[in-house]
């Protein structure tokens, strides 16, 4: 059934929304995918955080035509497509080769990326399964600030107790 202008407009508002609060959006082909295998997909895309879900072409492009910033994924929208809308920049890749890997499929495929501002091809799966997350990224600034000020602490610790070896020795050598 054909959608009313008004579901239209309503539905590209959603997009629009999704766009904005998603710095990270995959565009993935999906077709040749069975009903079951669709419905594992969205599963393992729903445990890991993302929103995935199958968009008209004509109205995600008018969605990103109202953002902007998306004019280089414009030639990936043609044929069957969904939008994997996440903050993780490596999270949907992930998800899609393990997916691919355990179903030993080559679909779904990936048509473009857009993360944080950067723009990727059908050939950046594995690069984009690489990145890391900003938890991830965090995580190692805090152990590399951490790291001199633990080598100081360790430093200081020893050298207190090689002063304190250091007296009782010569207190004990007084005694004697």
């Amino acid at each position: 059934m054909a959608m009313t202008k008004e579901q239209k407009a309503a539905e590209v508002e959603v997009l629009v929304d999704r766009l904005q609060n998603a710095s990270t959006i995959y565009l993935t082909n999906y077709s040749g995918l069975s009903v079951d295998q669709v419905t594992k997909l969205r599963g393992r895309f729903r445990e890991a955080g993302v929103e995935y879900s199958v968009v008209k072409n004509t109205l995600l492009k008018r969605a990103m035509d109202e953002v902007g910033g998306y004019e280089e994924l414009y030639d990936s929208l043609s044929g069957p497509t969904a939008v994997a809308f996440t903050e993780d920049p490596s999270g949907p890749a992930r998800v899609i080769k393990k997916f691919l890997s355990e179903m030993k499929l080559e679909i779904p495929s990936l048509k473009g990326a857009h993360v944080e501002g950067a723009v990727y091809d059908e050939t950046a799966l594995e690069a984009l399964a690489k990145l890391k997350s900003k938890t991830e990224i965090l995580g190692e600034i805090i152990s590399l600030l951490q790291s001199p000020i633990n080598n100081i602490v360790g430093g200081l610790q020893a050298q207190g107790s090689n002063l304190v070896g250091a007296i009782k020795t010569i207190a004990e050598r007084e005694e004697a």
